[in-house]
């Protein structure tokens, strides 16, 4: 029997703004209100936003003055499109930039239930911090939620943030501890990573037997024009298939019907997690050598 899910994301440029940070903080949001309007209007049941979806990819410069659109989560952001979930009966992955005591910050994912309720959030583990223009630890503390799993009013899911995703160590848990589905909103460049971006997650998939969908924004974002964000965000299925990809430079919703009864097909048949031997593994925990 089928237990088929809509899941949706939503890449996205950067509107020309003229203003202050807030001014383009408020404009990236109303974009995107408009966005979630549309996946709701086609039936998305669990939709994820890009890595904060609120503005722009800032980490490609050092300044203070975008600490002023961190905020609380939950907060006024979670409570504005809670809205929206409520009224489209859809789960909402919603990546903001967290403030949680003043000068304290991070890179963070919240859950948003189809009831509207706020089910908790992830925070981004593994901060970079490398040429050029990945100036994270600027920004973000590294997380400290470990890896919680969600249960949503449709699925089980699992968040891991952009960098995340290079350490298999994330989805591993997050499979263990249940998650179905697994969502990776991220910001990332042609030419530093997109050779790793069609590799790495459905490589995850298949070794865990989940599905998980990758997120990334488009676009090439002044005044930094560090690099393009080239969209392509995609569905994989628990055998690594690519299901539906989006295009590399529109703003877009990219969706796919996943069918969660795939897990327990696909784990039947490779058995993974039975044949795992955790007894041996504990020099993965190590440090490295000096």
């Amino acid at each position: 029997m089928s237990r088929i899910v809509k899941c949706g994301h939503i890449q996205a440029s950067v509107p020309e703004v003229e203003g202050s940070v807030q001014d383009i903080k408020e404009a990236m949001v109303k974009k995107h209100e408009e966005l979630v309007d549309k996946a709701g209007k086609q039936g998305v049941q669990i939709l994820c936003l890009q890595e904060i979806f609120h503005g722009p990819y800032f980490c490609a410069e050092q300044d203070t003055k975008w600490y002023a659109t961190a905020e609380k989560v939950p907060g006024p952001l979670t409570d504005r499109f809670s809205d929206y979930a409520r009224k489209y009966k859809m789960v909402i992955v919603l990546p903001v930039y967290e403030e949680a005591i003043e000068g304290v910050y991070y890179n963070t994912a919240a859950i948003i239930d189809a009831d509207g309720s706020y089910l908790g959030k992830f925070r981004k583990a593994h901060i970079p911090h490398t040429w050029p223009g990945f100036w994270e630890k600027f920004y973000f503390k590294p997380g400290t939620t470990d890896f919680p799993v969600f249960q949503t009013a449709y699925a089980k899911i699992g968040v891991y943030i952009c960098y995340d995703r290079h350490f298999p160590e994330c989805a591993r848990i997050l499979a263990l501890k249940g998650a179905e589905i697994l969502f990776n909103p991220s910001a990332t460049v042609a030419g530093k990573s997109e050779y790793l971006w069609a590799l790495e997650q459905p490589a995850q998939a298949a070794a865990n037997g989940v599905f998980i969908g990758a997120n990334n924004r488009v676009g090439v974002e002044k005044p930094w024009e560090f690099g393009e964000f080239y969209g392509s965000s995609y569905f994989c299925d628990p055998k690594g298939q690519i299901l539906v990809k989006g295009s590399r430079d529109k703003t877009e919703i990219v969706t796919a019907d996943l069918d969660l009864e795939e897990i327990r097909k696909t784990r039947d048949g490779w058995q993974f997690f039975r044949d795992r031997r955790p007894e041996l593994y504990g020099d993965i925990c190590g440090q490295l050598p000096d």
